[in-house]
């Protein structure tokens, strides 16, 4: 097999996947622009990322503060659960 036989062989190939390897191409450079274009995300709080939604999985709750109960009003907060005073 000569040269030119395996050359024309190649550009057939090339020339049947032209349209895949430029939209390929251009995918890859479109993601290339975007990431250096947007900005890199900022942590307000002191937590890592992801790591509340693991402790949501995971069951961990953050504490809740409840207000302090009035007198005759129960610690569950409910108006009309009333406690019996002797």
């Amino acid at each position: 097999m000569e040269i030119s036989e395996k050359l024309l062989k190649f550009l057939n190939i090339l020339a049947y996947f032209w349209p895949l390897l430029l939209s390929t191409a251009l995918f890859l450079l479109l993601l290339i622009v975007f990431g250096l274009s947007s900005p890199l995300p900022v942590q307000v709080s002191g937590e890592k990322a992801g790591e509340g939604i693991l402790d949501y999985v995971v069951g961990r709750r953050e504490p809740v503060l409840q207000p302090e109960s009035e007198e005759g009003i129960s610690s569950s907060g409910s108006k009309y659960d009333l406690k019996i005073m002797c």
